[in-house]
């Protein structure tokens, strides 16, 4: 047995065979990359390489890197080189080290803009059934949360659901308000000023009590609670997961979506379709406003408009949507928040679309129920 590595080279004809023999390992750095250069002449003159490793007592990742370079100085020139001997317990180390640096760059240039476009196309549609899954993943392990209070109802969080109400709901009242008031408002003064030219100032209250009651009420408050909420609980969940507290919860023996989910979910469900009430009033008195100073309609004659106009239906309407809009911003921001890696940039990307995923699927389900209210005739 060889204590010192050996690199024996034969010429052959048009082949060259190197031999290496004894221990390849990092302990001879030096004796190997003398080695390695004392044939570089050689291998540069051959047509082809071949290495038979059947005398190799030892190999380490650098050894078999020293190798691997003699074969891709071959290869490099468009010689052939070729691997022998190898034995069973180094070829896992030898595919491994082949592999290293292989990348080569593609002719992104001159790729088909319409197969790169079809590219996109198919990589989107990849992450959409990946976005589906995890959508419907979280929906089943909160239904199974559901379940699981409804069987013991002393597990609800009463303390952290109270909290998150308070937060997301009476802490929003303001901003929504304002927000809300203004948006009945803009939608009046205009509405005025366009049907004045027709002589039909009073189906401004029409337009305005529909709008708010079946659409814009709910679907402006929707979307300020998405990007208020949602994005609170996708920057919270994820701050978590970056500080490993959701594994240390599962460590404990408890469950992430019954402690941390279901009460931020149930919240959201409650609070929103009160959020949409109160929002609908503002706008309607927004509008009513901007009809006295405006539109020089008396309040009382607003009123009675307003009564002849709307129906208990455009409300209910309105009402019976805000509860699912929130359950999808609250699974989407949760989500969200759980797939957070462990680094800043990817706690700020996951926050961004979480905010745009809920705000999509929340005009998407708002289109939805146009559609169904319709055609039951609602």
């Amino acid at each position: 047995m060889n204590h010192e590595p050996l690199l024996r080279a034969t010429p052959s004809g048009d082949v060259l065979k190197l031999r290496p023999e004894g221990p390849w390992t990092a302990a001879n750095v030096v004796t190997l990359e003398t080695l390695s250069r004392s044939v570089g002449a050689d291998v540069d003159r051959s047509r082809a390489v071949t290495l038979d490793m059947s005398g190799i007592s030892a190999l380490d990742t650098l050894g078999a890197w020293v190798l691997e370079k003699l074969s891709r100085r071959a290869a490099s020139s468009g010689r052939s080189a070729e691997f022998v001997g190898v034995a069973d317990h180094f070829s896992g180390l030898m595919d491994e080290v082949r592999q290293v640096n292989r990348h080569t760059p593609g002719p992104t240039a001159a790729l088909n803009p319409v197969l790169a476009r079809l590219g996109d196309l198919g990589k989107s549609t990849v992450g959409a059934r990946e976005d589906i899954s995890i959508f419907l993943q979280m929906l089943g392990a909160l239904f199974m949360a559901v379940i699981g209070v409804l069987r013991r109802p002393r597990s609800l969080r009463l303390t952290s659901l109270v909290y998150q109400l308070y937060r997301i709901g009476w802490q929003a009242i303001p901003i929504v308000t304002l927000i809300t008031f203004l948006i009945g408002a803009i939608i009046a003064q205009q509405g005025f000023f366009h049907f004045r030219r027709f002589g039909a100032e009073s189906y401004t209250v029409d337009m305005v009590g529909i709008l708010v009651l079946r659409e814009l009420g709910v679907l402006i408050v929707a979307i300020m609670v998405a990007g208020r909420s949602g994005s609170a609980y996708t920057a919270e969940l994820g701050s978590m997961k970056m500080r490993e507290e959701i594994d240390a919860l599962s460590t404990m023996g408890l469950d992430p979506v019954d402690v941390l989910i279901l009460p931020r979910v149930a919240a959201l469900v409650i609070a929103l379709p009160i959020l949409t009430f109160i929002g609908s009033i503002a706008a309607l008195y927004g509008g009513g406003l901007v009809a006295q100073f405006y539109g020089d309609m008396g309040p009382a004659i607003y009123i009675a408009r307003l009564h002849e106009a709307i129906t208990v239906t455009h409300f209910e309407v309105g009402i019976l949507k805000a509860p699912f809009m929130a359950l999808v911003i609250g699974i989407v921001a949760c989500s969200e928040g759980l797939r957070v890696k462990g680094s800043a940039e990817s706690l700020g990307r996951q926050t961004t679309t979480s905010v745009v995923k809920s705000i999509f699927l929340v005009i998407v389900l708002d289109g939805l129920f146009a559609v169904f209210f319709a055609s039951i005739g609602m």
